[in-house]
């Protein structure tokens, strides 16, 4: 019992590791399909044309949002004349929709591209190739009834709503989509369809889901037997092929419902005393999906237990994948809130896009989950309460344990009473509105959170309490409920009670059926039995999707606008206001001038500030305001004014101050830092710097301005040499003569004699803009220094250009050192750590600390930054024990990708990001600074293997940051290293240049440097040759 309980414990524990991981690789997919494949089509089964409209609607939506790439074809398919057809059937006319839609695009193409008409390709070969994913999500929601207008699919679910607080909510679609865009990689490049249901969350990490090729399979999990008791249950044949994670077995029976009997008499209990659970995931693959768009019947057998032995027989066959997952059910109100304040309890963002009043006005609970809505003054708002797109007036009391969704009370300042107008919602209860077809008024609906409205009279409850309790309370008789004689089973489901009257009228009526008022009080019941009423039934036929669809954004956008304004006009510009804004567009009569007006406010923005709004940041604010307006111009002019803000920022930090109010352009001396001295009388003299490169096991990004200026950096990386060499290096020489004389390792040169030409800004093309920034940045032009004497410069950098190995910062540290060092000036590796820093700044590149740190400082090093004025660094050498030098030396392996690249052009996107306050990237580099603690931690205790587990992590952040960090012939390279590897990543900014490579031990290192060498698997034109650098740590002895 006890090993259960913790093995449950840690499933739970998981599900938020499950998440986020399957959250990263949709978002990867979505931003960068071309390398991370995602769904050639999304397919959604519904009720209705009505809902496949609305669900067309919300598709949109999640294109607009991020959770679906462009080039995903997504369609809403409703069953035919709106009578429920089944599974089975549902999923065939979705097939075959969804080929006629490919073949209505065929032809558009066609048209578009060619006046000559070609043969219309066969349904098998418009669809054979492409890899679907089919959701059912059609159905009547009866045990969800609140959900029933947004579709059971759409419901709120705030799981990781806390990642990003200016994004959308989560929906449960939006983490299914997470889940099943990690299956995508089961069916490799073999067409197939992943078919799931709409009101499960299966929480299991897809992307180590294995398929049998060319078969069907139903994917499966145990359950104990209380709970089949109310699901499919599959039998799977007693052998398979199994291992840690999964087992394959073929199908022998699926049971619906079962009891205990059948169970046993079907042989489906297992060893331990479970069951498999019919989770609604089915894939099928390859051969398989060919042959079941040739044999429709193979498909409906799938869903026919009568039908599973004549399947057997056929060549498609059936099986079965038993996974390790938490199997999250949402089939009742009562499952919604049990998986919001138990199972994911720690995962819930419980205030999300809301307006709430302070807590001397009002009183809601800590643990009631607020999202998209906005709370009045005088509201009350008890436990593990779910308010979702609402607006809630004063005066309104909400208990405990309810559900109050798409509510919109309004002020009652019209009411004639002298007594405000209150309301009061009981404990577990679920409150929602509904608009109507053809009509103005949205009528009020309320049950009992526990109410099954599909149980029949005599045992079925309203509002929490029997039937015949209600309606001997109420004085209500039965044909007042269900008036037709040809009612076949009454129950709440078809039950008119629900009146459609005004809004107050309403209200009042529904205290009275809830049973909160005078129950024998002959005028209420006067006024609802003359009402108009009508039942959840015929709600169901009659929802205004469009009208709600509309009122949905407009009340989104009106929230968004609300946090703007407070942004703007009370706070330091933390939130995102280009996410923000974006929602604020979806209202499409005001959302543009809205934005306009927020433009007013950037003037005065700093000036209200100065004193701790960055410029950058306001600078930000603004070119992200006149996007939302459409002024792309001004936007990227404003734009340059971020980039020379941060410039300036960073040089503020290090004590480099600028001459003058724009004078970025020429570096104010500091005599504490650089004490050059004029030389009066010649003598030579030459200094000689050798430098080695660095790589970074974890913690990049943070060290980066403007980051590294606000808030908190930490990395750690160590120094080491190239085949036994200083690769990077710079000799300065003073010789008779004047001006500057400068070479570098590939034939450029360049001679000056006047040397105030030495001026920013730089162009780009100039391949000496790193030696004259050094010179300006250490002052030696403008120390008279040169004004009797020549220097001598020249570089080199035996590194492959971009090589993410930090050579560019790291010959800036060594020219920089050289400059002070022949000038007498302060060389420490402290102030040529901050001089390159301004030194990057300058020049444009941008660019962060740990480089030089990498290249100055021997060995491994554990380098915090703190912001401030001056930034202050804090180095910490490691000291690495014989064992974990060893070990490191044995199984590290560099290797150069040939691919390359330019950390400024990731640097740029990334940047943007964070001064955007784009939530998701700030918790990335948030985490990237966790890991580099730890990091720091496993490696002084000599945990390589939890060192390797950290490099993986710290990749999947790094391509949360920017997909195009890598590519697909380095994802491929990874994916041949991962047998031999316990970790890898690319170093520096990614992109391309080197991997990190940390094999398994020590033969599985001999085993990947000699497979890499030679393989054919890569192109040695692309790849120029396998290059293996044997890795020497750099000590500083050299």
């Amino acid at each position: 019992m006890e090993r259960k309980y913790n093995h449950r414990s840690r499933v739970k524990a998981d599900l938020a590791a499950i998440l986020r991981k399957s959250w990263y690789h949709l978002r990867l997919s979505v931003r960068h399909p071309a390398r991370v494949p995602t769904w050639d089509a999304i397919v959604l089964t519904a009720a209705s044309p009505e809902q496949a409209q609305l669900y067309e609607w919300q598709l949109k939506r999640a294109k607009r949002m991020g959770r679906i790439a462009d080039s995903t074809v997504t369609l809403a398919v409703p069953d035919p004349h709106g009578q429920r057809i089944g599974s089975g059937a549902a999923t065939l006319h979705a097939i075959l929709e969804l080929a006629k839609h490919y073949q209505q695009l065929s032809l558009e193409s066609q048209c578009r591209n060619s006046q000559r008409k070609e043969p219309s390709p066969s349904f098998i070969d418009l669809i054979a190739k492409k890899h679907i994913l089919l959701l059912h999500a059609g159905g009547d929601s009866k045990r969800v009834p609140w959900a029933n207008p947004m579709g059971k699919v759409f419901l709120p679910l705030p799981y990781l709503a806390a990642d990003d607080q200016d994004g959308p909510v989560p929906l449960l679609f939006d983490h299914i989509l997470a889940i099943a865009s990690c299956a995508r990689q089961a069916f490799e490049n073999e067409g197939g369809m992943l078919t799931m249901t709409g009101d499960v969350l299966p929480c299991f990490d897809a992307s180590t889901m294995v398929m049998p090729k060319d078969a069907s399979c139903i994917v499966t999990v145990p359950i104990t037997l209380d709970v089949a008791s109310n699901h499919g249950v599959i039998v799977a044949a007693k052998s398979g092929i199994s291992n840690d994670t999964y087992s394959i077995n073929l199908v022998e029976n699926l049971l619906q419902k079962p009891c205990l009997d059948e169970l046993v008499r079907h042989q489906a209990i297992l060893d331990d005393g479970r069951t498999l659970l019919d989770t609604g995931i089915i894939a099928v693959r390859g051969q398989a999906w060919l042959n079941l768009m040739s044999l429709y019947e193979d498909l409906v057998a799938a869903w026919v237990p009568a039908k599973h032995e004549w399947l057997r027989s056929r060549p498609l066959g059936d099986e079965l994948v038993n996974s390790d997952l938490l199997f999250l059910h949402f089939g009742t109100s009562s499952e919604v809130l049990d998986h919001m304040s138990e199972t994911g309890a720690g995962l819930v963002g419980r205030r999300h896009l809301c307006s709430i009043p302070a807590t001397n006005v009002s009183d809601i609970a800590a643990s009631a989950i607020i999202l998209s809505s906005k709370i009045e003054p005088g509201v009350s708002i008890g436990e593990d309460s779910l308010i979702y797109d609402s607006f809630i007036s004063g005066g309104i009391q909400i208990g405990s344990q309810s559900i109050v969704v798409g509510v919109n009370v309004p002020a009652a300042s019209d009411m004639t009473e002298k007594v405000p107008f209150r309301f009061m919602l009981p404990d577990r209860h679920c409150f929602w509105e509904v608009p109507l077809v053809e009509r103005t008024e949205r009528v009020i609906v309320y049950c009992g959170i526990h109410d099954n409205p599909k149980i029949p009279l005599s045992n079925g409850t309203f509002c929490g309490k029997p039937w015949r309790k209600v309606l001997d309370d109420l004085g209500i008789q039965d044909t007042d409920l269900w008036i037709s004689e040809n009612t076949l089973e009454k129950c709440l489901w078809n039950a008119k009670i629900f009146p459609i009257l005004p809004y107050f009228e309403m209200l009042t009526l529904a205290s009275w059926l809830m049973g909160l008022d005078n129950q024998r009080n002959e005028t209420l019941h006067s006024s609802w039995k003359r009402s108009q009423r009508i039942s959840l039934e015929e709600l169901h036929k009659s929802i205004n999707f469009p009208h709600m669809c509309l009122g949905s954004s407009n009340h989104q956008a009106d929230l968004a606008s609300g946090i703007v304004n407070a942004c703007l006009n009370f706070g330091l510009l933390g939130r995102n206001l280009s996410q923000l804004c974006q929602e604020i567009l979806q209202k499409e009569s005001t959302g543009i001038e809205v934005c306009k007006g927020f433009l007013s406010h950037c003037p005065s923005l700093q000036a209200q500030n100065s004193a701790i709004l960055p410029k950058s940041r306001a600078y930000q604010v603004h070119a992200d305001l006149l996007r939302a307006c459409g002024n792309e111009e001004m936007a990227l002019e404003t734009e340059q004014n971020v980039w020379a803000s941060i410039a300036d920022e960073t040089a503020s930090a290090v004590r480099y101050g600028f001459k003058g109010s724009s004078s970025w352009f020429s570096i104010a001396s500091n005599p504490g830092n650089t004490s050059g001295c004029c030389v009066e009388s010649f003598h030579h003299r030459t200094v000689k710097i050798e430098l080695p490169v660095r790589v970074d096991f974890v913690g990049g990004w943070s060290d980066t301005p403007p980051w590294s200026l606000e808030r908190a950096g930490c990395v750690l990386n160590m120094a080491i040499t190239l085949e036994n060499s200083l690769p990077i290096g710079t000799v300065i020489e003073i010789e008779k003569g004047t001006g500057i004389f400068i070479s570098d390792d590939v034939g450029n040169q360049l001679s000056i004699e006047d040397l105030s030409s030495i001026a920013l800004p730089f162009e780009i093309s100039d391949p000496f803009r790193l030696v004259k920034s050094a010179l300006l940045v250490t002052n030696v032009i403008h120390e008279k220094i040169l004004q009797s004497v020549a220097l001598r410069i020249r570089t080199w950098a035996n590194v492959p250009r971009g090589s993410g190995l930090g050579t560019s910062s790291i010959l800036a540290a060594a020219v920089v050192k050289g400059l002070l060092r022949i000038t007498d000036g302060d060389e420490s590796n402290e102030n040529v750590t901050r001089l390159v820093l301004v030194l990057e700044q300058l020049m444009g590149t941008g660019g962060g600390w740990q480089d030089q740190i990498g290249g100055l400082y021997a060995g491994i090093k554990f380098t915090a930054s703190f912001p401030g004025i001056p930034l202050r660094l804090q180095v910490i050498p490691l000291l690495a024990s014989p064992q974990l030098i060893k070990e490191l030396q044995q199984r590290l392996l560099v290797v150069f990708t040939g691919q390359v690249r330019l950390a400024h052009q990731v640097l740029h996107k990334v940047v943007t990001r964070y001064l955007q306050r784009d939530n998701l990237l700030v918790s990335s580099i948030k985490r990237l600074t966790e890991l580099a603690k730890i990091a720091r931690e496993v490696l002084m205790s000599c945990d390589i293997d939890a060192l390797g587990d950290i490099m993986l992590e710290a990749w999947r952040l790094h391509q949360e940051l920017d997909p195009f960090c890598s590519n697909e012939f380095v994802d491929k390279l990874f994916a041949f290293c991962d047998h031999y590897c316990c970790g890898y990543k690319l170093v520096g900014a990614g992109g391309g240049g080197f991997a990190l490579l940390l094999a398994k031990n020590a033969e599985s290192a001999e085993e990947l440097r000699h497979s890499l060498v030679n393989t054919s698997d890569f192109d040695v034109g692309l790849l120029k040759i396998a290059t293996l650098f044997q890795v020497h740590l750099h000590s500083g002895e050299e």
